[in-house]
This record gives C-alpha cells, sequence and structure tokens, in this order.
C-alpha cells in the first residue's frame, strides 16, 4: 500500500496532465455534438453527469481504513497540489457563482468580497498556518484542547465549528441545486439531493485523502470553465483575450446606457461607490459597513477549520506556508476575473434585454425564469408603461445566476453553458466535501474519541466519523432544499461566527504564551454569542411593513418597487419612500426604547434595528474586538499557562524543525 502511494505521488504531474488533456478532449467532444444537433438538454446532462462521475471515481479510488489518511490524507500532499486543492476547497459556491453576481448587482461596492477574501490569506500565512502544522495533529478543536487545557475548550470550538460549518455548507448545497436543478431539470427540493450524492461519494470512503485529490481534479474544472467565457467575451467586444485588462471598456459602455436610461426618466439605482446609498450621494453608514465586512472576511478566512485543516496535509512546516502562497495564485486566477465577467455580464443584458420589446425577449429569460427565486424576474403581463418595452426596473436577475447564465445572455454556444454548470458544480462540491468532512471530523474526532470513547479502534472511528458525515449530509442537504438561501449571505454569516468564536483563540494560542484556559474559554464563548446572536436578531427581529402599515396589498408593491422587479403608482410607493426619507419615525414609535444608538434598516420586507447601523453580514465587526480583550484581561487575573506550555508555545513559533507534540498534562494550568 506504501509502495502505491508513493508510486502515485512520483506520477502526479503526468496523472493530472493527462487528466486537463482528456477534459479539454471531452469539452471539444461535446461542442462537435453540439455541431451536429445534440440537444441542449442532453449535453448538459453529460457534462453534470460524467464531471461528478470522474470525481466518484477519484474518490472510490482514494478509500482508505488509516486514521492519518483519512484525517490529514497521511501528511503526503505537496505544496503545490495541496494550493491547488486548497484555492478548489475555498472558491465555494459563493465565489464561483455568488461573487460576480454580487459585483454585477452592487458595483464597486462587491469589491469587499474580494478585498477580504484575499486579505485574509495573508492572515493565514503570516499568524497561522505553519504554527498549526508544526502543533502536528488533525483538527483545529485538538489544537485548542491542547493549548487551553482540555475538553471544554475544544468542545466549545467544536460548537462554533459546527455552527459556521454548517452556515457554510449549507449555502454550496443551494449552489448546487440551482446548477443541478437548471440543468437535469429537477425540482429544487430533488437537485439539492442529487447534488448530494456526488458530495458524499467524493468524501464518505477516503475522508480527507480522496477530498484532496478530488479538489485537485475540481479546481482544474472550475478555472477552465470560469476563463473561457470571460475571454470569449472580452474577444467579441474588444478584440483582446484578456478580459481582466480590457473589462473598463464594458464599464465606460455601461455607464453611457444608465446615463441614456436616467435621461429617459427611466429609475436607474446608483451602485458607482462603495460608499454611496442607493441615491447615489456619499454615505458614512456604507463606508463604515463596506470596512466592516473586509475586517469580517479577512478574519474570518484565518479562522475557517476547513480551510486550516488543509495545512495540517503537507509534509512540512516549510510546506505548509508554500502551500500558502501557491494558494493564493490559484484563488488569484479567478478573483482577478470576477470583476471583468461581472461587467460583461451587465453590458450583455443592458444591450440585448434592456429597452427591447417583451414580446421579443431572448429565449434565455424563458430558459431562466422557472428557476425561481433563484432565476430571472419581469414583467411581461403587467407591463408598467403599457409601451410593450422592458424597462431597467422591470427586470431583476438573482444575483446567485449571473454567472451561470451569461453564456446564454451572451449568445455563446450551449457547450460553454454547460461548462460554466461542471465549474459551478465543481466549485461547490469542492467545498462542500471541505466542510462536511470538517464537522464529520469534528464531532467523531474531537467529540466521540477525545471526549467520549478514548479507546475506541480506528475501525470504529472512522465508521463513526463516515455514519455522521452522511447524517450531517443529510440535515444540511434538508434545509437547504426546504429553506433555500442566497448563497452569498449565508457564506458571509459563516466567516463573522469564525472570526468571532475562533480567531482569538487561534492568534493568542500562538502569539501570547500567557494565554491562560479561563481566558480563551470565555473569550470564544462570548464572541460567538455576541455575534450569532447579532446575526439571528438583525435577520428575525422586528416588525413587518403589514405590522407597521397594515395594507399589505400596497406595502408588498411598494416593497418590490424598492428593489426594482416592479413599476406602480406613487400612492402604494408613498408608504415606503415615507419611512426611507425619516427612519427616525421608526425608531421614535415601535422601536421606541429598544437600544440606544440604533439604527433602522428596510431588510427583506421588514424594518430591523441594527447597532450603529452595522449590517448584518458583517456582524462579526463586534464579536472578535470583545474577544481578543476578553482574552488579554481575563488572562491578567487568572494563573498563568504551566512553563511547560509557554516553552510549548515559544517552540511552535519557529516555523522550522519538525512536528512539536504538547503533553495533556501539560496544558492543564
Amino acid at each position: 500500500m506504501a509502495a502505491q502511494r508513493d508510486a502515485f505521488l512520483s506520477q502526479l504531474n503526468k496523472i493530472y496532465a493527462g487528466y486537463v488533456g482528456g477534459f479539454a478532449v471531452f469539452v471539444a467532444v461535446l461542442a462537435v455534438l453540439e455541431q451536429l444537433g445534440v440537444p441542449d438538454r442532453i449535453i448538459g446532462y453529460l457534462f453534470v453527469v460524467l464531471t461528478i462521475s470522474v470525481y466518484a471515481y477519484i474518490g472510490i479510488l482514494s478509500r482508505t481504513m488509516q486514521v492519518s489518511e483519512y484525517y490529514v490524507a497521511g501528511r503526503r500532499v505537496p505544496a503545490i497540489y495541496n494550493g491547488m486543492a486548497t484555492g478548489s476547497d475555498w472558491m465555494s459556491a459563493a465565489s464561483f457563482i455568488g461573487m460576480a453576481g454580487s459585483l454585477y448587482l452592487l458595483g464597486y461596492g462587491g469589491l469587499a468580497f474580494i478585498l477580504g477574501w484575499t486579505g485574509g490569506y495573508v492572515l493565514v500565512a503570516i499568524l497561522l498556518a505553519p504554527y498549526l502544522r508544526k502543533f502536528g495533529q488533525y483538527t483545529v478543536p485538538d489544537f485548542l484542547g491542547a493549548r487551553y487545557g482540555g475538553n471544554v475548550a475544544r468542545f466549545v470550538g467544536v460548537i462554533v465549528l459546527i455552527t459556521a460549518s454548517f452556515v457554510y455548507v449549507v449555502a454550496q448545497i443551494v449552489g448546487g441545486g440551482i446548477i443541478t436543478q437548471r440543468f437535469l431539470d429537477v425540482s429544487f427540493a430533488l437537485a439539492v439531493f442529487i447534488g448530494l450524492a456526488g458530495i458524499l461519494v467524493c468524501s464518505m470512503m477516503g475522508g480527507m485523502r480522496a477530498v484532496t485529490w478530488t479538489q485537485v481534479a475540481q479546481y482544474i474544472v472550475l478555472i477552465i470553465a470560469y476563463l473561457i467565457p470571460a475571454i470569449l467575451m472580452s474577444v467579441k467586444l474588444t478584440g483582446v483575450p484578456i478580459p481582466q485588462l480590457m473589462y473598463g471598456i464594458a464599464l465606460e459602455r455601461i455607464e453611457e446606457l444608465e446615463q441614456a436610461m436616467r435621461a429617459a426618466g427611466q429609475v436607474v439605482p446608483y451602485h458607482v461607490g462603495a460608499f454611496m446609498d442607493a441615491r447615489g450621494n456619499f454615505s458614512m453608514p456604507a463606508a463604515i459597513n463596506f470596512f466592516a465586512l473586509i475586517f469580517c472576511l479577512m478574519v474570518g478566512t484565518a479562522s475557517l477549520p476547513h480551510i486550516l485543516m488543509r495545512y495540517f496535509t503537507t509534509p512540512s512546516v516549510r510546506e505548509a506556508r508554500q502551500s500558502v502562497a501557491w494558494s493564493m495564485l490559484f484563488i488569484f486566477l479567478l478573483y482577478f476575473t470576477a470583476p471583468a465577467y461581472a461587467a460583461f455580464a451587465k453590458l450583455e443584458i443592458y444591450q440585448n434585454v434592456i429597452g427591447k420589446p417583451i414580446a421579443e425577449l431572448p429565449a434565455w429569460l424563458q430558459n431562466w425564469q422557472p428557476m425561481s427565486p433563484y432565476g430571472v424576474t419581469w414583467i411581461g403581463v403587467n407591463d408598467a408603461n403599457r409601451d410593450g418595452i422592458l424597462q431597467l426596473s422591470e427586470f431583476r436577475i438573482h444575483p446567485d445566476v449571473v454567472v451561470l447564465a451569461t453564456p446564454e445572455i451572451a449568445g455563446l454556444p450551449y457547450v460553454i453553458a454547460g461548462l460554466v454548470a461542471a465549474g459551478g458544480l465543481a466549485a461547490a462540491l469542492s467545498t462542500a466535501d471541505g466542510l462536511l468532512l470538517a464537522l464529520a471530523n469534528a464531532l467523531s474526532h474531537d467529540i466521540y474519541y477525545r471526549m467520549i470513547d478514548p479507546q475506541a479502534p480506528t475501525k470504529r472511528r472512522l465508521y463513526v466519523a463516515r455514519t455522521l458525515l452522511i447524517i450531517v449530509a443529510v440535515v444540511a442537504a434538508y434545509t437547504a432544499g426546504h429553506l433555500g438561501a442566497d448563497i452569498l449571505f449565508l457564506v458571509a454569516w459563516a466567516f463573522s461566527i469564525a472570526a468571532a468564536g475562533l480567531f482569538a483563540a487561534l492568534v493568542m494560542g500562538v502569539w501570547y504564551k500567557n494565554t491562560t484556559n479561563t481566558a480563551a474559554i470565555l473569550a470564544m464563548s462570548i464572541g460567538y454569542v455576541i455575534t450569532f446572536g447579532y446575526l439571528i436578531w438583525t435577520e428575525f427581529a422586528g416588525l413587518s411593513f403589514i405590522e407597521l402599515f397594515g395594507d399589505k396589498a400596497a406595502i408588498t408593491a411598494a416593497y418590490r418597487q424598492y428593489v426594482g422587479i416592479a413599476a406602480i403608482s406613487a400612492e402604494a410607493k408613498a408608504p415606503i419612500q415615507a419611512l426611507l426619507a425619516n427612519p427616525d419615525a421608526i425608531t421614535n414609535g415601535p422601536f421606541s426604547g429598544w437600544l440606544l444608538w440604533a439604527d433602522t434598516v428596510v431588510l427583506r420586507n421588514r424594518v430591523t434595528a441594527r447597532l450603529w447601523g452595522i449590517n448584518n453580514i458583517a456582524g462579526g465587526i463586534f464579536g472578535v474586538p470583545i474577544s481578543f480583550l476578553v482574552m488579554y484581561l481575563v488572562s491578567q487575573v487568572t494563573a498563568a499557562p504551566s512553563k511547560a506550555m509557554q516553552e510549548f508555545v515559544e517552540s511552535i513559533r519557529i516555523p522550522k524543525g519538525g512536528v512539536r507534540l504538547v503533553d495533556k498534562a501539560q496544558a492543564v494550568d
């Protein structure tokens, strides 16, 4: 078995070079079939089914019954391939599907996601990855349990991990469901379970070993699928196949079209700056939220267990640091392209959809319209202006389908649409694999093995891990299928939760040797409760428009007009316009006495209080500083860690040298 693994590792370059060539031939064959008249639906089936089958084949070949292989891929993954796997693990449905859609919707304001997620890897490289690798265990809660004196800190870490990872994995399953629904023509609830089958077959039998080599294959698919449409659209508009440098031309054209629409009296939202409100004016709350979101995404990146555990798989501490650099390169290729993708997609919609006769709208609108809520809505029967022309205010495309629909929007061959679907599915599956593995490992290794049955034999531990993997996956798929979600919204929640609950404990655990066990436990708990509580409160608390104004039909119509779905009369818009013009009236009315310094916001048909105007998705801005403060202050008034523990902390700060393990007895104050 060891000889087989060595032979496989020595042939990695040839194996994946052959895989790239085979995938290129596969796409070329489907392109030929399209030209020969094979129905689009068949091509879509082939893309989805055959790519999942390849991932499943890799997963089955990588099955193992060895604990180190299952949890950390035997710590044998070379830096460049670990970087590629990490890039695939990282570039989830939020990156592949949601990010360009958010840039399409928000303009420059959406750059907070790119800046935050990319900057987070700098924190990973400088503060955590090499040092956690030198620690030499299997999971993030392993580090917390050893560094902070046993199972209480481990348990708190597991709770944070489960919450953040579950929210994150639901978003990935939603992404997979959107793609499967569109290209297999099944219901959304059924689509998420079909996607789930692909996730499980990739990870269940081989754990981290299977997930690693599957994610390398998935990265190859997703990056090819993302770059090709952007390159083709760049060539179509500018004649230059470098979309990252040429999309400025698209932005100039978009601005010209929007000015023309405003001159014609159409409602065109101002999304031309990160610090502007809906009216195009500078907004201090918008600027604060922009930087708060960047902070939460950066810190959350350095706290997500499914990302940090990837650096446990390298052969050495040095290669852990190198793999962070490779990760950033592979991620850069997609992130540098996302703004171009959004710009070209928006230009295509403005040129080919907006202002066109409703009776002559492109066929792709009909293909995506049934995908509601993850699709396209336009007003046809209820043409607001009775002019038969589709206005911008009468059109809405869900940001989570912008990337998937763009090949059809741009009139590219259907094989490109299928390729993008395969890429989006690869992104969703790869991250879901990593998240589910992190969840199952936390439950099986940190809860069952470390806390319940330390004498459990290897075989039983792996059976427990696989059983829990299936249970968690089914619960997540059920949640995604019945509740749905905005992908980027849910992912941002996961980052804030992980940041508030784990970042301070991880950083202080490495860089402040006097951090005490009590301080860490309190800091993790308080940061987690404050942030998660703020997320829940700002999402579900508050009063609906109906409760405030009573007229259900008028308020529903007014809300639809506000978000640009439908055009209605001025009388119906009046309540919302009054609310937006004078939010203090709400604060002094139904919200009187709720919170000092509370702001109000129109959010998903509800009026919700926000502390200092901080948006829901940036809730980690409260929990992270408080967590650091609690950890430092409590460490000053509680007994310092043992000398052995302090020496251990100092030893793992030195990136060179072998793995250092801490004796459990030394971890206790």
